[in-house]
Parts: structure tokens; C-alpha cells; sequence
């Protein structure tokens, strides 16, 4: 093992992902789709039973799918990828998706199937972020990947308007965020900032905290170096997912692989987002994350992977009972995907203990009085 090998593996998020199986034409690649996402790599090579299989199609998983124009005073164009499983009462609440980054919305597919057994009447919103399946251009008429935090936080509340122009809601629905990774701090961020106002009900996180985010920052580089550039099909590239742990569902495996894939003219498949190109980004995405999550206004649930990933702020918070804490030991860094019946189970509870308009409150004493009625 190398220098920086030996280095990576004593850090905190855990041990360096094994060598990749020798594909044909395969190059190097990564596991995750964020910085904290390097902790859920392992050793373990699954059987041939365990082998996936061609994959599925979104349909399976969500409703309906969008692209939605956005047009900006400022000559600025958006077309924003989304997919949508309507609400199905005017009081049921919206819960919104946002994936990390490198990963696309179907990386919620299995997740959103389970949330949809278990709180039929929600609806769900997946999104995806610039240069992740949406596209934004600039006044120039240039591809703009800025992605600056407030701007995909932008970019996502925007996604959620243009839905209810879509769907000719009234209003939007009460909206429970739900971020993995870089996702749980644009939804972090867009509640701290107020973007929604009152129609924020809460926000939950999956798998990443500020502290454990910001160290591993330092490895990004050379982790995204040892990660295939290239696969020479997309079974190739499922079966490189669950042999490196990257995710440990061939299910969710055979859903979200082949949306992180484009393929190239001479056949290949090569990433969708170019994961390197984003460092001047990293350190906005996850700086003062924790005191914005604690900050926020709204309920606030915490899911990880693993508790040494909780930095002093969130450990404090904990104590002071400022937000649920949920920990998977089981799962990996996708948490949705690796648990997504656990996971939905966990953010139904979340969602139903704190829905404003499930609560059934007691009569007040005035209305008793002119009823007649004794208090």
C-alpha cells in the first residue's frame, strides 16, 4: 500500500476502497457522491448470485417525469430535470429530494417506492442539480455549473415551483426536505436562508456532518483518481458498485447506476458529472453546515451511517434534544438505497409526528361557553 494509501486509511471515514476489478477498457473511479461518501467503500466481492442484473426503468418508481423551463429577467435559462409522484389530498405534504453529489435523483428510487407504501397520500418530488441531469445556462448563452450552495438551493425551491405551476396547484404543499450528502446541505441551507417560509414543515439529512465533510475534503482528489473513468458497459458499471460497497443493494444498484452514465461515441460509458472539476465548491457546500442545521426553523432529523461521524456541534445539539438522530451501523454512505424500507420507515415517523395538519386539537373553552355547554 502507498504512502497515501496507509494515510487515508487511519482517517475517521474509513478504510481505502479496494483495487477495482480489471474491466476492459475501464480506467478508475469512485464510490460516492459526496465527501463524506468515501466512508462506505468495503472489501467484500458478492458471489455470482449476488450479480446484478440489467437495469430498471424511473417508471417503476416515481409517476411522472418533468423538464421544466425556468426564465429569468436576467437572460439566464434553465431546463430542470425532475421526477414526480403527486400528493393525493390538497392537506398531504411534499417530500423533497435532493441527491448528492456526482448522483442523480434515482438514487431515491427505492426509497421513494417504500415512502409511497407507507404514506400513500404524500407526494414526492426528486430533483436534480445543474450539471446532474438539469442544465442552466448563463446570459451568454454558455452552460453555467456554478454550484455554489445558494444557488442549488435556489435552483431547488425553484424546482418546486415550477412543479405546482406544472400540476396547477393552488399552492405549494406543506414540504419536507430530504438531502443526501451535498443534498442534505443545500436542504440545510435553503432552511436556514427561509426559502420556503412557512410551508417548511422539517428537513432531514442523510449521511454527512460538517466535520467528517471537511476532512475528507483533503482525499477527494486523489479518492476521485482511483475511480474508473470509463466502463465498457453498464453491467460493468452496476457490477463495479456492489463489488467496491459502494452500495450494497444490487436493486437500487440496477435503478441509479446507469443514470450516473452517458455513453461516448465509441460506446463506452463515461460520468455524467466530472467530480474533480468541482473543488472550488467543496468547501462552500459543507462550511458552517452544522450551526445552519441547528439554525434552521423547522423540525430536524439526522440520519448517518455511523455516530463518529456527529462533529462537537451536533454532539451538543444532540444532548440539548435540537433534532432526531437516527444511526444505520449496517448501512453504507447511500443509506436510502442500501436501507430504503428502514430509511422510509424512519422519515414516515419523522413526517407524521410532525405534520402540523394531522394534529387534532382540543376545543376552546370560549366556543364551549357559547355552545352552552359546562367547562
Amino acid at each position: 500500500m502507498s504512502s497515501l494509501a496507509k494515510t487515508f486509511a487511519k482517517t475517521k471515514l474509513g478504510p481505502l476502497p479496494p483495487e477495482p476489478p480489471v474491466y476492459e477498457d475501464v480506467e478508475h473511479e469512485d464510490d460516492s457522491s459526496s465527501a463524506s461518501s468515501m466512508s462506505s467503500t468495503g472489501t467484500v466481492i458478492p458471489t455470482s448470485s449476488q450479480r446484478p442484473a440489467p437495469s430498471v426503468r424511473w417508471s417503476d418508481y416515481f409517476s411522472q417525469e418533468f423538464y421544466l423551463e425556468r426564465l429569468s429577467p436576467d437572460s439566464s435559462h434553465a431546463k430542470f430535470h425532475v421526477y414526480l409522484t403527486p400528493p393525493n389530498s390538497a392537506k398531504a405534504p411534499l417530500l423533497v429530494l435532493h441527491h448528492g453529489a456526482g448522483s442523480s435523483a434515482l438514487s431515491f428510487a427505492l426509497f421513494a417506492k417504500e415512502l409511497q407504501k407507507q404514506l400513500p397520500d404524500a407526494g414526492i418530488l426528486a430533483v436534480e442539480a445543474r450539471d446532474h441531469g438539469s442544465v442552466v445556462w448563463g446570459p451568454e448563452g454558455h452552460v453555467d455549473n456554478d454550484l455554489s450552495i445558494d444557488l442549488l438551493s435556489q435552483d431547488m425551491v425553484d424546482m418546486m415551483h415550477l412543479t405546482q405551476a406544472r400540476m396547477g396547484w393552488k399552492e405549494l404543499p406543506t414540504v419536507v426536505l430530504i438531502g443526501h450528502s451535498l443534498g442534505g446541505a443545500v436542504v440545510t441551507n435553503a432552511a436556514k436562508q427561509g426559502l420556503l417560509g412557512n410551508k417548511l414543515l422539517g428537513y432531514a439529512v442523510l449521511d454527512v456532518v460538517e466535520g467528517s465533510a471537511m476532512e475528507a475534503l483533503k482525499h477527494m482528489q486523489a479518492y476521485l483518481a482511483n475511480r474508473p473513468k470509463m466502463f465498457p458497459t453498464l453491467d460493468a458499471a452496476i457490477d463495479w458498485h456492489i463489488r467496491s460497497r459502494t452500495l450494497r443493494n444490487p436493486k437500487s444498484a440496477r435503478a441509479s447506476v446507469p443514470s450516473l452514465l452517458l455513453q461516448t461515441s465509441e460506446g463506452r460509458w463515461a460520468w455524467r458529472t466530472d467530480l474533480s472539476t468541482t473543488e472550488a465548491y467543496w468547501e462552500n457546500w459543507f462550511s458552517g453546515m452544522s450551526s445552519k442545521f441547528l439554525g434552521g426553523k423547522g423540525a430536524k432529523l439526522l440520519m448517518l451511517a455511523g455516530t463518529d461521524r456527529l462533529d462537537k456541534e451536533l454532539m451538543i445539539g444532540q444532548m440539548q434534544g435540537k433534532f432526531q438522530l437516527q444511526v444505520f451501523p449496517s448501512a453504507g454512505h447511500f443509506l436510502q438505497e442500501d436501507q430504503p424500507e428502514r430509511t422510509a420507515e424512519v422519515v414516515v415517523e419523522f413526517v407524521k409526528r410532525n405534520d402540523r395538519s394531522a394534529l387534532v386539537l382540543p376545543p376552546k373553552v370560549s366556543d364551549l361557553l357559547a355552545q352552552g355547554k359546562k367547562v
